[in-house]
C-alpha cells in the first residue's frame, strides 16, 4: 500500500524514506494534489528497462509493419548493406 503525505513531511526525511521500500512508493503531494514519487532506485532501474522493451517492441512492430509494406530483403542482401560480405 503507497504512502501519501505532504512535502511539508520531507522536512523529517529519515522518517519519509523508511516508508519507501521494493514494493511500496511514498507518494508527496502539494496543496493536495499529487506531485512527486519517491521509490528505490532498484525500482526506478526496473522501470526503465520496461521502457526501454516497450521502445523495442515498438520498433520492431514498426520495422515490420515497413518490410510487409515495402518488402523484406534475404539475409545476404542485409549482410552486404551492413558491410558483413562483398
Amino acid at each position: 500500500m503507497p504512502s501519501i503525505m505532504p512535502i511539508s513531511d520531507l522536512r523529517n526525511y529519515t522518517e519519509v524514506l523508511k516508508e519507501v521500500d521494493n514494493k511500496n512508493r511514498v507518494y508527496l503531494t502539494r496543496n493536495g494534489h499529487g506531485a512527486y514519487a519517491i521509490m528505490t532506485v532498484a525500482e526506478a532501474d526496473e522501470l526503465d528497462r520496461i521502457r526501454a522493451a516497450r521502445a523495442l517492441a515498438t520498433d520492431l512492430r514498426r520495422a515490420e509493419e515497413r518490410a510487409n509494406r515495402e518488402g523484406w530483403i534475404d539475409a545476404d542482401d542485409f549482410d552486404r548493406e551492413m558491410g558483413i560480405i562483398d
